[in-house]
């Protein structure tokens, strides 16, 4: 992986970088044997292969014959990486290294090198029962932010828009009186006392949102919505901190003041949030559902076979892919009909398997992750990809109702 910011990561790079650090996490040494050395770009290689000699030294006083014969050899593997390096990529380098368990006593050696997207900023040496993946995971976390309130006179919904996700922070009842007479009073002090508690209701409002978005990291803007005039009121009289004020995109009406306002609220800014990642994946699955309600399914396919005839013949302009896709591409070397392919739930166990068309057994020639075995076949014929995350309602429906595959044609290619 180039040494690039996550922000210029392609799609391709963001969904490897992801799968690697989920294999990772599942990943289990009978001991503290697995080794993980996060390089910094400043840090000198020389620096690293002495701390790391060190290390091999110090591990000589292991009791254990074969955690310390494991650690060692785990250190070894990366002095022996380290010579490849002269400096540090851009954002540095990480080494995950050591003997995981497998079946039974068994157990075999994995070998990870990554970049990571951001830059790592120091230097770290652990050796535990799995491998520390805490500060990239956090690289995966979508820095965009924007923050939403539904707001009428009878209640307010805050909440956060991160990345394809919206969070809500508070539903707050406003307990406004409703405006009718109630006993005796006169209908000038009852007036009187509806806003004053209109008045603190927004002022908590605008408090909650003071407290939960001041100093919210990567705070793109914020989106006010709700029925009839009571969002520009509490917009246009102060009642947001100043800061806060200066980040209000615009206002929309919305039908609800719920949660369900809050998904009312994005589909009602759209327009203005057109390049936001949760707006596209609507845009495109939109537009596919359109055209699979036409005649002959109009200008869309699914069905991984169908998908790959039309990649084939080039009719796919875009293919949407669900993240929550986890197969493997296998091809399987036969000796009676050839070079066959499938796709499997997971990796076959050792080099041979049954052939899918005949049952003779073969041998393994090619194992690959599906989305990355489609990132290449469609990259051959100019077929665009659009990763669609399974968090959306539209990417649940791609994953569970169409497999996690769907395209958009460029010409028909009928039933």
């Amino acid at each position: 992986m180039d040494g690039i910011t996550g922000e210029t990561l392609t799609d391709r790079q963001k969904y490897d970088f992801k799968r690697s650090l989920e294999e990772i996490k599942e990943l289990k040494g009978r001991g503290t044997e697995l080794i993980s050395v996060y390089v910094p770009p400043s840090k000198q290689i020389s620096d690293v292969a002495a701390y790391l000699r060190e290390e091999f030294s110090q591990s000589s006083n292991i009791k254990s014959q074969g955690t310390r014969k494991n650690v060692q050899g785990a250190i070894q593997s990366i002095l022996a990486r380290l010579k490849y390096f002269k400096t540090p990529p851009a954002n540095g380098v990480i080494f995950f290294v050591g003997e995981i368990s497998t079946t039974g006593d068994q157990t075999k050696m994995v070998q990870y090198v990554l970049e990571p997207p951001d830059p790592i900023t120091t230097f770290l040496y652990r050796c535990d029962s799995d491998f520390f993946l805490e500060p990239l995971l956090d690289m995966l976390v979508d820095k965009k932010v924007y923050g939403l309130v539904v707001i009428d006179r009878s209640e307010a919904t805050i909440g956060i828009l991160r990345g394809k996700r919206i969070s809500v922070i508070r539903n707050l009842p406003s307990l406004v009186p409703s405006k009718h007479r109630m006993g005796g009073q006169s209908a000038q002090r009852f007036e009187r006392l509806i806003e004053i508690s209109a008045n603190e209701y927004y002022k908590k409002v605008g408090d909650i949102m003071t407290e939960s978005f001041l100093n919210l990291e990567g705070l793109q803007g914020i989106l006010v919505g709700g029925p009839g005039p009571s969002k520009d009121f509490f917009v246009k009289e102060g009642y947001l901190h100043h800061e806060l004020a200066k980040k209000v995109i615009e206002t929309f009406d919305t039908g609800y003041t719920d949660e369900y306002g809050l998904k009312e609220l994005m589909e009602k800014a759209k327009d203005k949030l057109y390049d936001l990642d949760l707006m596209k994946e609507k845009r495109f699955m939109q537009q596919f559902l359109n055209e699979i309600r036409k005649t002959e399914g109009g200008l869309s396919v699914y069905g991984e076979d169908q998908i790959r005839h039309a990649i084939m013949i080039g009719a796919v302009d875009v293919l949407l892919i669900s993240e929550g896709l986890r197969k493997r591409r296998v091809s399987v070397d036969c000796p009676n009909c050839g070079t066959q392919e499938i796709t499997m739930d997971k990796s076959p166990e050792g080099n041979n398997m049954d052939c899918p068309k005949c049952g003779t057994t073969g041998t393994v020639t090619k194992d690959v992750d599906l989305v990355d075995d489609l990132f290449d076949q469609a990259s051959l014929m100019g077929t665009k990809i659009e990763l669609i995350s399974p968090e959306s309602e539209e990417g649940d429906m791609l994953l569970k109702a169409f497999g996690g595959l769907a395209g958009l044609l460029r010409f028909s290619i009928g039933v």
